[in-house]
C-alpha cells in the first residue's frame, strides 16, 4: 500500500523558480536583468534602474517568463546540435561500413537478410537505456521482420572494470548460452547493479555460472568488447543509448521516433 504523503504548504514563487534544472537558467536571467539595471543610469541619465528594480519586485513573474524563454532557446539549440552530431555520425558510418558490421559475436535477433536493421549501443547502468529497454523489446515483437543488434558500450565506470563492464560481459556470456534477451530484460529492469546482483540475474535465468565465468574471463570476449568500444569511438558516439536504423543515427532516444524510423525504412 502506498502511503499518502504529508501535506506541505506550497512553495513560494522564488523557491519554485530556483528549484530543479532551471536554477542555472534563472541565474543567467537575473544576471542579465542586473546588468541592465546597472548600466541603465549611465545610458539614460535617469533613475531608470531604480524603476526597473521596483517593477521586477512588484512583478516577479517577469523573471519566470525570461527563464522559460531562455530554457526554450537552450532546448532548441540542443536539438540543432543533436541533429548535427547524428549527421556527422551517420557520415562516418557510411564512410566505413565495418564500424556497424554485424558478426557472429553480436547479440542479434531477427532475419539475417532483413530489409531493416536496428543497432543499439548501450550501457546497462544508463538511465536512458533502462527507460527505453521495455519499448525496444516491444518493438522487437511488433517488427519480427526487422533485425535488432545489441552492442554493449559500458561507459559509466572505469576503462575495463566496474558494474557496467561486468554486466556487459555477463550479457555476452548469457548470449553464448542462448539466454541473452531475458538477461538483458532483467539487467535493464534492475534499479542498480553489482557483481552479486548480476550473478543472481544470470542464475535466475538458467545461465550456467561456471561456463559464464569462463566466457567472461576469456580473451575472445575481451577482444569483442574492445572491438565494440573501438567502433563507438570511431563513430564519434557521445552517449547511450544511440540507435541506428539501416546505418542512420537517430537524434532522439524516444521509442516512438525509433518506431517511425523503422516504418519509414520498411516503406522505402
Amino acid at each position: 500500500m502506498t502511503e499518502t504523503p504529508e501535506s506541505k504548504p506550497a512553495p513560494s514563487l522564488p523557491s519554485r523558480l530556483l528549484s530543479g534544472g532551471r536554477a542555472g537558467v534563472l541565474a543567467l536571467a537575473v544576471s542579465i536583468v542586473a546588468l541592465i539595471v546597472a548600466v541603465a543610469p549611465y545610458a539614460t541619465g535617469t533613475d531608470f534602474g531604480s524603476r526597473v528594480k521596483a517593477y521586477l519586485i512588484q512583478n516577479p513573474e517577469v523573471l519566470q517568463e525570461v527563464s522559460i524563454a531562455l530554457d526554450q532557446k537552450a532546448q532548441q539549440q540542443q536539438i540543432v546540435e543533436n541533429r548535427q552530431k547524428t549527421v556527422e555520425i551517420t557520415a562516418r558510418a557510411a564512410a566505413n561500413p565495418g564500424l556497424l558490421g554485424v558478426d557472429g559475436r553480436d547479440a542479434a535477433f531477427g532475419p539475417a537478410d532483413a530489409k531493416v536493421t536496428v543497432i543499439e549501443f548501450f550501457d546497462f547502468r544508463c538511465p536512458g537505456c533502462k527507460a527505453t529497454a521495455p519499448e525496444v523489446l516491444r518493438l522487437m515483437q511488433a517488427h519480427p521482420d526487422v533485425r535488432f543488434v545489441f552492442k554493449e558500450w559500458p561507459i559509466l565506470d572505469g576503462p575495463t572494470n566496474g558494474a557496467s563492464h561486468y554486466a556487459a560481459r555477463a550479457a555476452q556470456a548469457a548470449h553464448r548460452q542462448g539466454k541473452y534477451l531475458p538477461v538483458f530484460r532483467d539487467l535493464m529492469d534492475a534499479p542498480s547493479l553489482s557483481e552479486a546482483s548480476i550473478d543472481a540475474i544470470l542464475a535466475a535465468n538458467g545461465v550456467s555460472m561456471p561456463q559464464a565465468e569462463a566466457t567472461m574471463a576469456s580473451s575472445e570476449l575481451a577482444r569483442h568488447m574492445a572491438d565494440m568500444q573501438t567502433s563507438a569511438m570511431a563513430l564519434g558516439l557521445v552517449g547511450t543509448p544511440t540507435f541506428f536504423v539501416n546505418g542512420e543515427a537517430l537524434a532522439s532516444i524516444e521509442p516512438a521516433v525509433l518506431d517511425r524510423a523503422i516504418r519509414k525504412a520498411k516503406a522505402g
